[in-house]
């Protein structure tokens, strides 16, 4: 069924295989395969082809895999029943990308790519940003080790020896409507006329509920009821879990401005399929959930 399809950067578009990840030996295991796939990034960009923008992934006999160190490698999954490889080129590494390749950012590219190659690199953006951000322990400020293939970083003080998994920060994102009606926000700096639906992190001690009740209120003063999970989408920018949801606001509901928001407004059916208001990308959870109340299922 439509409503059941994944969102954009979702899916089983790979097979995490977890337990791969405890075998000591697994970089070797993955060298010594011929068919492994070795995607390469540097710091937020990729290695991909520039027309059509596809992942360049490498072969193993290419220097960049040669001379990785397993401290740079990440263990992936299976992709298309392939065994892939990250390699996470460290800060100020130079390298020239080969002919009809470029390190590019996959925001931009991201409405353009396979849905399939979206999703891996937006998990491997996301490693690399966790990766980047906590080179030194938290606790008592020592180097981490990367171990269990790159998905834990350990503190090399052997008295701290702290673990640090990868970090996600879980966010809320609502269509809020009174009926008729959706409740639309926009920031200054979007596009002319760009709307889309009201969200905002989680705080420590609230749960995803009182998360949504809140930040609708904050942001446009607006008293919410029934909040209804829809789905959840990962988000990469740095490192968001969009986690989408239906509330119901009463009638003729004022509006009061505040918080980051430059304008908030209702939208009937009709001004949003007029383009009254510009809806957000179709990539986006925002706009799944808006769509959703436009085919009347909210």
């Amino acid at each position: 069924m439509e409503q059941d399809r994944p969102n954009f950067f979702a899916g089983a578009y790979l097979d995490r295989r977890a337990e791969a990840r405890e075998d000591p030996e697994w970089l070797a295991a993955a060298r010594a395969d011929a068919a492994t796939l070795y995607l390469v990034g540097q710091g937020t960009t990729h290695l991909l082809y520039a027309e059509p923008p596809r992942i360049a992934f490498v072969p193993r006999d290419a220097p960049l895999v040669r001379e990785a160190t397993e401290s740079s490698v990440l263990l992936l999954g299976w992709f298309r029943g392939v065994r892939c490889l990250l390699i996470d080129l460290p800060p100020g590494h130079s390298v020239q990308a080969p002919a009809g390749m470029a390190f590019r950012e996959l925001r931009p590219l991201a409405p353009v790519l396979p849905a399939e190659e979206a999703g891996l690199l937006a998990y491997a953006r996301g490693m690399s940003i966790w990766r980047a951000r906590q080179r030194h322990c938290g606790v008592c400020g020592a180097p981490t080790l990367a171990t269990r293939a790159g998905h834990i970083l350990v503190c090399s003080n052997p008295a701290c020896a702290h673990e640090f998994f990868p970090r996600i920060d879980p966010a809320i994102i609502v269509l809020v409507s009174d009926g008729e009606r959706a409740l639309l926000g926009r920031q200054a700096d979007w596009p002319p006329r760009r709307y889309s639906t009201i969200a905002g992190f989680v705080e420590p001690g609230e749960s995803l509920e009182d998360a949504v009740v809140r930040e609708v209120a904050e942001e446009t003063g607006v008293a919410v009821s029934a909040v209804r999970y829809q789905s959840s989408q990962p988000w990469p920018f740095p490192s968001s879990l969009m986690l989408g949801f239906q509330a119901t606001a009463a009638a003729a509901s004022e509006v009061r401005v505040s918080g980051e928001l430059e304008d908030a407004r209702w939208f009937t059916r009709a001004q949003v399929n007029s383009g009254e208001a510009l809806a957000p990308p179709t990539q986006s959870i925002s706009w799944r959930l808006i769509e959703t109340w436009l085919k009347g299922r909210g």
